[in-house]
């Protein structure tokens, strides 16, 4: 279906009505509107879903469903789940379910081979007594999966300690070395072209380093995750320490392959078992389930009904627990390097807008700094809470109670707001300060509240962003698996390294820096 048929559905027709359409205010939806609570709060997996503060209608949702069947969005997922070739502009099937069990049966076989290799490599180095540090060196997914894991479950670890670097700023490196002897220390190299400059960078050095302080062999010590493996090989490293994956498994959704071993080395094959269970009991989910009660797909129409026919911009995520502080940072190279694109996947040009720009951070350190914009600011997009019921902790209860509280606390207070009228009580009746005491309200927000931080929940939130992020993309005709955008910046970067010509800004800034 090319973009114009997509423009030009009864359906789409119909949801930009809706949006155009004045509708109830949301705190009156939320209280009466028939329905909205058995369409919008869903439990699944170990995750409450909450979507009832959302501004969409019980209307809409039908609306959406009449989408999905028009675009042939089953068709599509089913693409997805049988290895088809879903990026045609790469000519690839997108692979990583096959990491979890699911998919072609010869691209599960070739995961489960890798990840027998994967097994036996976090063994002997969780078993051998002289590494106490390993440094894990990539970039993009080939890091941000892999400390998001790290941050999420690494505290109870019984594992060496992983360090991830992935910035080529020498500060980065440097402050992990700090932190490591030489002489117990490994290096994981992982890179999928097992070229990429940033990465290689950083290994030369962090070779050097190791060469520095004695080591005979500093490239016996490393282990290699990539796509390359001849290339891994070439490089000097041996066949035992290369735990290759596919090619078609992306960088973004990487970290269920072997670029997931530092969970592996830090708390055992039985928690990177356990992240896979919680994945693959999302996918079953996301398969099988009809529209109405299929939680990523809601989730992902209702990110297309924001975004391209609301018209909101961004879409904010805050982690309401410290281990999940690198959560918004992960789903900003999900859904931003995904769906992030301005044509279709047949190449033309699209008439609206696609992703929304994600951002957002920890609570409750953001109610301190961002939130003022977010309750009384000119902009009104969807805020998302990501809590979890039980404590990571031990210290006293108040710690988790005011926690919660105040993220449950945010949601109600951008619904309900604060009227001119309640500001005049509050202020003894001056008008001035009354009026920059007043909160519109009516402002969305969806909370997802886990209960508990583990391997199979962590894994099943994982699994539910990604297939929210693919949903959104049949709905608007993209290719949701490509990211030219970011060849282009290492292209240009490539370039300015062999001394090529740039604009005239570009070049007084690089004789400014003396490059």
């Amino acid at each position: 279906m090319t973009i114009a048929d997509r423009a030009a559905l009864p359906t789409w027709a119909a949801l930009a009505a809706a949006a155009a359409a004045p509708r109830a205010s949301l705190a009156d939806r939320v209280a009466t509107e028939p329905g909205r609570r058995a369409a919008l709060v869903h439990d699944v997996g170990g995750i409450y879903f909450d979507f009832a503060k959302l501004d969409v209608t019980v209307a809409i949702l039908a609306q959406l469903d009449n989408l999905t069947a028009a675009v042939r969005f089953d068709a599509a997922r089913a693409a997805l789940f049988a290895g088809a070739v879903v990026n045609p502009s790469e000519g690839r099937a997108a692979t990583h379910m096959a990491e979890r069990g699911s998919g072609r049966a010869a691209n599960i076989a070739a995961a489960a081979a890798g990840q027998a290799k994967l097994r036996a490599v976090a063994a002997a180095v969780r078993a051998d007594p002289n590494v106490c540090h390993i440094i894990h060196i990539g970039i993009g997914g080939s890091a941000l999966g892999p400390a998001l894991l790290l941050d999420a479950l690494g505290g109870h670890g019984d594992g060496p300690a992983v360090h991830v670097v992935a910035n080529i700023d020498g500060v980065a490196l440097e402050r992990v070395l700090a932190q490591c002897d030489p002489a117990t220390t490994r290096l994981v190299v992982v890179s999928k072209t097992f070229t990429t400059l940033e990465t290689m960078t950083n290994v030369a050095s962090a070779i050097d380093w190791l060469a520095a302080d004695g080591v005979g062999d500093p490239r016996a010590r490393c282990i290699a995750v990539t796509a390359a493996p001849a290339k891994a090989a070439a490089f000097g490293i041996a066949d035992a320490n290369i735990l290759p994956f596919a090619e078609t498994v992306g960088g973004r959704y990487s970290l269920w392959s072997a670029v997931g071993l530092p969970l592996a080395i830090r708390c055992g094959v039985t928690a990177f078992d356990a992240l896979h269970a919680g994945a693959a009991a999302i996918d079953a989910h996301f398969r099988d389930t009809p529209f109405a009660a299929n939680v990523p797909a809601l989730a992902g129409a209702l990110d297309v009904w924001a975004a391209t026919f609301v018209g909101s911009a961004t879409r904010t995520v805050f982690a309401y627990d410290e281990r999940l502080r690198l959560l918004p940072s992960f789903l900003q190279q999900l859904e931003m390097e995904s769906n992030g694109k301005r044509v279709s996947a047949a190449g033309n040009a699209l008439a609206y807008a696609t992703a929304a720009i994600t951002w957002g951070g920890t609570g409750t350190d953001a109610q301190h700094a961002v939130f003022q914009l977010l309750h009384q600011g000119t902009h009104a997009d969807p805020v998302e809470f990501v809590a979890v019921r039980e404590p990571g902790h031990a210290l006293g209860a108040t710690h988790h109670r005011q926690l919660l509280g105040n993220a449950f606390a945010q949601g109600a207070a951008l619904l309900k707001g604060r009227t001119f009228t309640e500001a005049l009580a509050m202020t003894g009746g001056d008008d001035a300060i009354a009026r920059a005491r007043t909160f519109p309200g009516n402002r969305p927000s969806a909370t997802i509240l886990l209960d508990r931080l583990d391997p199979s929940t962590l894994g099943a939130l994982l699994a539910f962003y990604e297939h929210r992020t693919f949903t959104a993309a049949p709905l608007l005709g993209i290719n949701p698996f490509d990211q030219w955008g970011v060849e282009l910046g290492k292209e240009m970067a490539n370039a300015m390294d062999a001394g090529g010509s740039f604009d005239l800004s570009t070049t007084a800034l690089i004789a400014r820096a003396g490059l």
